[in-house]
């Protein structure tokens, strides 16, 4: 009934820039906080950002300062502009949200995840 599918991915030079999006889509009544995941090769997926309704913000320590995410409660899209890449930053990048969603006449709570879209930053 929901998706989330991500896009914006890519191989990118240390020092360069990636702006990754998320759109959501189906029979959405109303997404909370949403955010982005990464998970590298042999690691775990960790929360890169987050955002709530009312646009408060959290971030990775190591990303502070060069990733900012934001959102489009309209569209129904969140982004992760990511500055002053460097390679540890290669990664899945996911994105994740709290949707609430039609079932017929009722609704459902429930955490989706996008597919994944990859960043690999590399000379």
């Amino acid at each position: 009934q929901v998706q989330l599918v991500e896009s914006g991915g890519g191989l990118v030079q240390p020092g360069g820039s990636l702006r990754l999006s998320c759109a959501a889509s189906g029979s959405i009544f109303s997404i909370n906080a949403m955010g982005w995941y990464r998970q590298a090769p042999g690691k775990q997926r960790e929360l890169v950002a987050g955002i709530t309704t009312g646009g408060s913000t959290n971030y990775k320590d190591s990303v502070k300062g060069r990733f900012t995410i934001s959102r489009d409660n309209a569209k129904k899209m969140v982004y992760l502009q990511m500055n002053s890449l460097k390679p540890e930053d290669t990664a899945v990048y996911y994105c994740n949200a709290d949707i609430t969603y039609y079932i017929g006449t009722n609704y459902r709570s429930l955490n989706h995840w996008g597919q994944g879209t990859q960043v690999t930053v590399s000379s």
